[in-house]
C-alpha cells in the first residue's frame, strides 16, 4: 500500500498537478493609460481610460488577459482651453480614432512567454476602429499590479492623417506613425 501511495505521489509530481486559473479584475479607477504622440515640430501627451479588464493567472504565472478601453475618454493633458478642445475633437474625429463610431478599443492576450521572474512577452490582438492586428510587448507583473510600455503603429488601424508614409509632401506637418502607451494596472 505504501508503494502505491508513493507511486501516485511520484506521478503527480512528474506530470504536475492541475492548477486552477484565477481571474483578477483590474481596478479601472486606480489604473492608468498615458499616451505620447510625436510630430516633426513637437509632441502631445494625454490619457485614455480603461473601461474594464482582467488578468488570468495559473498559480503565480500569467496565463491570459483582456481589456476594453473607453475611447470617448481620450484627452490631451499638455494643452488647455481652445487648443485642448480642438486637439481632442480632432483625435476623436474620423481623421484619427472615429470615437463616435468606435467608442471602445480592445486588447486580448493570445500568447505569453516568460522572460524573467514576473516579466512576460505578450502577443495580443489589438482592435482599434474595428481593425484587429497583433502586437507584442513586455508586461511586468507583481501580486497586485502590472505595467508595460508599448508602441502602436496607428497606420495599421487606418489612421493615416499626417503620415509621411502616405503623404510625402507633408514636410514639417508630419506626425509619427507610432504612438506610445504607458500602462499601469492595479488589481
Amino acid at each position: 500500500m505504501k508503494n502505491l501511495k508513493a507511486i501516485a505521489l511520484a506521478l503527480l509530481v512528474a506530470f504536475g498537478t492541475t492548477v486552477s486559473a484565477q481571474t483578477k479584475k483590474v481596478d479601472a479607477s486606480k489604473s492608468s493609460i498615458n499616451w505620447l504622440a510625436k510630430k516633426v515640430t513637437g509632441q502631445h501627451s494625454g490619457i485614455v481610460n480603461l473601461k474594464e479588464g482582467t488578468l488570468i493567472f495559473k498559480g503565480k504565472k500569467l496565463a491570459g488577459g483582456n481589456f476594453v478601453v473607453d475611447m470617448t475618454s481620450l484627452t490631451a493633458t499638455d494643452l488647455t482651453g481652445e487648443y485642448l478642445g480642438k486637439l481632442n475633437g480632432h483625435l476623436k474625429s474620423e481623421d484619427f480614432f472615429s470615437v463616435e463610431k468606435f467608442p471602445t478599443a480592445t486588447l486580448v492576450f493570445k500568447k505569453l512567454a516568460a522572460k524573467a521572474n514576473g516579466v512576460y512577452i505578450v502577443t495580443a490582438d489589438l482592435t482599434i476602429k474595428g481593425i484587429t492586428k497583433p502586437i507584442t510587448f513586455d508586461l511586468a507583473t507583481t501580486a497586485n499590479s502590472a505595467t508595460t510600455t508599448l508602441m502602436v503603429d496607428r497606420t495599421k488601424y487606418d489612421i493615416k492623417y499626417g503620415s509621411k508614409s502616405f503623404f510625402e509632401s507633408i514636410g514639417d506637418k508630419a506626425i509619427d506613425n507610432e504612438f506610445e502607451l504607458k500602462v499601469a494596472l492595479q488589481f
